[in-house]
């Protein structure tokens, strides 16, 4: 029997990303779509003729029997959405930022509580091949224990959206929760600490407009991070002259670099001693990652089915994410001043 879901939110994202994962899934069935866009009904039309479209989320959840909901509208809208969703008894798929306040999260974790419905945030980056080529590295023990970690996205501008009468929503504080810093901040955090396995004891932050000077949010930022055995630093912008990724781990029997698209070992043992593996695509290629939704997607149909043996890590990822961005801003207020992290994780994280 076929899962039925619906997509919240008709934009860039849910078309090119999350659409094609879905179709292929013969245990999923998109049977709805809910967007305040009138003229995105063409899009579901041309993807999935048989759905039913609404105009708003209230109007779905009264029209359809649902399994489920993913939410791919911008991050200011998402906190009340999943309430809506979770008292309706729905389960949640939800593009990142999950929230992008601490105190939303929490009112979440409250009505999880109660209903112990499946709440799951698109932290697609874990499913790129380099990314996982990593992990596997580390699981193996290859480079010891990791003591410093370093993050470079560099971006030339902010990602593309459905256009509006306002323009793009990435570019708006109160539709966006914040710049650069929420877009990508936000990938580098969950993605370090699946490395890590750690939360950091404090944060550092200076956010910046180094190029798009007319736009009241930052387009760059750089993030210092404290472990009790590890730092790590984070840089992010959209103020570059090109578009790439860059990473590195570098442990007490060697270094991990993320290169392009190729992953490379250096052993401190053996001086010279590199290996290499390319893992395409390079985590700049594309914005949307259709090859990217489908593990994310199969997570989350395991956990709503029971078939799953854990729970979805990407609850407790997004509980440190929105606390270390609310961090990070404050921080960048006080001149970088540092933030203890330890005790500021929001309610929902112990679960």
């Amino acid at each position: 029997m076929s899962l039925r879901g619906a997509i919240i939110g008709l934009g860039n994202v849910a078309v090119h990303g999350h659409l094609p994962g879905w179709l292929e899934r013969p245990d999923v069935e998109i049977v709805a779509a809910a967007d305040t866009r009138a003229a995105r009904r063409q899009e579901l039309q041309k993807h999935l003729p048989q759905a039913h479209w609404y105009a708003s989320l209230d109007a779905l959840l009264a029209g359809e029997v649902l399994d489920f909901v993913d939410i791919c509208t911008p991050p200011a809208t998402h906190a009340g959405l999943i309430q809506a969703a979770l008292q309706h008894g729905v389960h949640i798929l939800c593009e990142k930022p999950l929230v992008s306040r601490r105190e939303d999260l929490d009112v979440v974790g409250e009505l999880l509580a109660q209903d112990h419905r499946v709440l799951a945030t698109v932290h697609n980056w874990h499913q790129a091949p380099i990314i996982r080529k990593v992990c596997e590295l580390l699981r193996q023990g290859a480079i010891g224990e990791i003591r410093r970690c370093t993050w470079q996205t560099l971006r030339t501008k902010p990602a593309s959206a459905v256009e509006t009468q306002d323009g793009n929503w990435r570019i708006d504080p109160a539709m966006a929760g914040g710049g650069v810093l929420m877009d990508h901040g936000w990938h580098a955090f969950y993605v370090l600490y699946g490395w890590l396995g750690q939360v950091p004891d404090r944060i550092s932050a200076r956010l910046e407009t180094r190029r798009y000077t007319e736009w009241p949010i930052e387009d760059t930022a750089t993030v210092r991070l404290e472990f009790s055995a590890a730092t790590a630093e984070v840089f992010v912008t959209w103020a570059s002259h090109e578009r790439k990724n860059w990473a590195s781990l570098e442990g007490t029997r060697g270094m991990i670099r993320i290169e392009g698209d190729t992953v490379v070992l250096t052993a401190s043992s053996v001086k010279g001693d590199e290996t290499r593996w390319v893992c395409p695509p390079a985590l700049s290629t594309g914005s949307h990652h259709p090859d990217w939704f489908g593990g994310v997607a199969s997570e989350f149909v395991s956990e709503v089915t029971g078939t799953s043996t854990v729970k979805s890590r990407s609850l407790a990822e997004a509980s440190l994410c929105v606390t270390l961005e609310a961090l990070a801003q404050e921080s960048s207020r006080q001149s970088g001043a540092w933030m203890p992290v330890s005790g500021r994780l929001p309610l929902v994280a112990a679960r």
